[in-house]
């Protein structure tokens, strides 16, 4: 069609002709001809047709962008237009710093704004939080004139919102002479950034007339705060609800942990675009049902709804909680045949984590080393692929490696890097990494951290080192501190120890049966079946508090009757109700023992 297009016009030289030409083009190479049409016939200098050009060049790839450009550079003296149309595209394309620069090179070469300029550089200026250029334009907007333009108006509020700058944003709004539902919900939007959710609904209440999007704003900025009654009763109040209504609160519920809700108003949506499924999708990943997610994406595909790059990364983190690697495999797989960029930060660390995780340490190497920029996250992920995964001493060269690069670590990369110490048992490491925390990065070690540094000593065999190492907390230890060291007593069979470690954890998690279990696990390893009996009866009685709440489970009665007594059958479907029947079985053959 554009050869026959081509030979139509080849005898003229309209722009009208080249125009045409430039509606029909669909790829760069079609561009690229034009481009040549235009040069032949001597029509370069046309700035109605080159902003036509450069308009269509932003339509079909940003790749373009250094190419419009060029094309740009090669007219004489751009009217105002056409810095219209060349600004226009940069913001359009959220180039915004560019967008700032060709502003600031149009008033250097003696172009003069107007109304059609400034709303483009003021976004661009909000979507830098250039809050001191935005303040420059401002003022130019002033001197010309057009403070009170309704449409400018707007574009400075939203401006001053976004730039957390809220009592000039305010300024703003109230020297307006004229104000429109989108100059309001500026407004509510600048508050709900801001944080302030009061004075954004006394905004809204005092509105003559709401859109949509107002109401969606409220109920964004209700959420933001975790107020769900309150985001619940405007949702309720809406005339009208779009996807973006059902989205915000199935995506704020879902951060709320409470699934059911997200899950019902999902399913109450007439319409559900990717980011719905995407914020429900990312609930159940959030929440730890990495199971429920999957059966989401699945459904997701069945209805033909094309996975957008958020979506990917969500269906990553479920796999990662899984750390199931056919099933890493096959995600790898589907996100490298979706063209879905890869040179996007949030997109490579999930696909790096993943692998990681799942334990395709190959995989997730390759990726890591491909990164154009490795961070902290990035960092954290493999160090703790390789952890998990049996790898201590490259965890810990990975982790040295991230120093070296000068990247400072968190409290959660020397929780990384203790634990793998500890799984690979490199004392002097692990102590070398605890002591710098405080010494050379002014972090103080949290209880996680103590329980890392106790289980390295613990499976080391320095039970009374790990002990002291608690009672020399600055802060009072948790259960997770003590857990590791009573696990440790087990291991090394130290009943003494054990004992007074239980005995601290029955008075930090009294109705907590695993603590109970390893000290009866502790004294039938030293064949102290009378202690073992009597840590199962005081279990027991602690039980009871909570008994009435424990789903005993039908299946469970009738799997223990008649082999323990009756007092001990409730206590045990308990544990079988949470699917903890292995531990169970150790515990009905140690009571067998007991009975005998």
């Amino acid at each position: 069609m554009l050869s026959s297009l081509q030979q139509h016009c080849s005898a003229t030289r309209s722009s009208a002709c080249i125009t045409t030409l430039l509606k029909a083009c669909k790829r760069i190479q079609h561009l690229q001809q034009v481009h040549a049409s235009i040069i032949q016939r001597g029509l370069e200098q046309d700035q109605v047709l080159i902003s036509n050009f450069i308009s269509l060049a932003n339509t079909l790839s940003i790749s373009t962008r250094s190419y419009s450009t060029a094309v740009f550079n090669r007219v004489l003296n751009p009217s105002t237009f056409l810095w219209n149309t060349f600004i226009r595209t940069h913001c359009q394309s959220s180039f915004f710093s560019d967008t700032i620069s060709a502003f600031i090179r149009m008033k250097a070469e003696g172009a003069v704004p107007d109304s059609y300029t400034y709303p483009s550089v003021i976004k661009a200026c909000s979507g830098t939080c250039k809050v001191l250029v935005g303040k420059s334009v401002h003022g130019s907007v002033f001197r010309c004139g057009l403070d009170q333009d309704l449409f400018m108006g707007t574009t400075l509020i939203d401006m001053y919102g976004k730039c957390g700058q809220i009592s000039d944003a305010r300024k703003v709004f109230n020297e307006l002479t004229e104000r429109n539902v989108v100059s309001w919900t500026a407004m509510v939007v600048g508050y709900v950034t801001a944080g302030d959710v009061v004075k954004a609904k006394k905004v809204f209440d005092g509105m003559p007339l709401r859109n949509v999007a107002s109401w969606n704003a409220m109920i964004r900025g209700f959420v933001k705060v975790g107020d769900l009654s309150s985001a619940r009763g405007v949702f309720d109040s809406m005339p009208e609800k779009n996807v973006v209504s059902f989205t915000t609160m199935v995506d704020g519920y879902a951060k709320a942990g409470d699934m059911e809700s997200s899950r019902f108003l999902f399913e109450q949506a007439a319409e559900k675009d990717v980011v719905t499924w995407s914020a429900l999708i990312s609930g159940y990943v959030q929440n730890g049902e990495a199971n429920e997610a999957l059966k989401v994406f699945l459904e997701m595909e069945s209805m033909n709804v094309i996975p957008d790059e958020f979506v990917l990364v969500g269906l990553m983190s479920a796999a990662s909680q899984l750390g199931d690697l056919k099933l890493a495999q096959r995600v790898d797989s589907y996100v490298g045949n979706n063209s879905i960029d890869l040179q996007k930060d949030h997109v490579i660390s999930a696909l790096v984590d993943m692998n990681a995780k799942c334990g395709n340490m190959e995989r997730a190497l390759k990726l890591f080393q491909e990164m154009p920029e490795r961070d902290l996250v990035s960092y954290c992920s493999m160090i703790h692929g390789f952890s998990i995964h049996g790898h201590g001493e490259d965890a810990v060269n990975l982790f040295n490696r991230m120093l070296m690069e000068g990247i400072v670590p968190d409290e959660a990369a020397f929780t990384i890097v203790l634990t793998a110490c500890s799984h690979s048992g490199l004392i002097d490491k692990g102590w070398k990494y605890f002591n710098s925390m405080e010494e050379n990065y002014g972090i103080s070690p949290t209880p996680d951290h103590f329980a890392c540094m106790v289980d390295l000593l613990g499976r080391s065999g320095q039970l009374r080192d790990a002990y002291e190492l608690i009672k020399s907390m600055h802060i009072e230890p948790n259960a997770g501190a003590w857990g590791a060291l009573i696990g440790a007593c087990k291991l090394q069979g130290d009943t003494e120890l054990g004992e007074i470690v239980a005995n601290r954890l029955f008075e930090l998690e009294p109705q907590n049966a695993a603590n109970y279990v390893l000290l009866s696990n502790i004294y039938a390893a030293a064949g102290r079946w009378k202690d073992v009996s009597l840590v199962r009866i005081q279990n027991v009685q602690n039980m009871e508090i909570g008994m009435s709440s424990c789903p005993v489970d039908l299946e469970a009665q009738q799997l223990f009757h008649g082999f323990l007594p009756p007092q001990l059958v409730v206590f045990y479907c308990c544990f079988y109700c949470l699917e903890r029947v292995t531990a169970i079985a150790t515990v009905v053959y140690e009571a067998s023992l007991v009975a005998n």
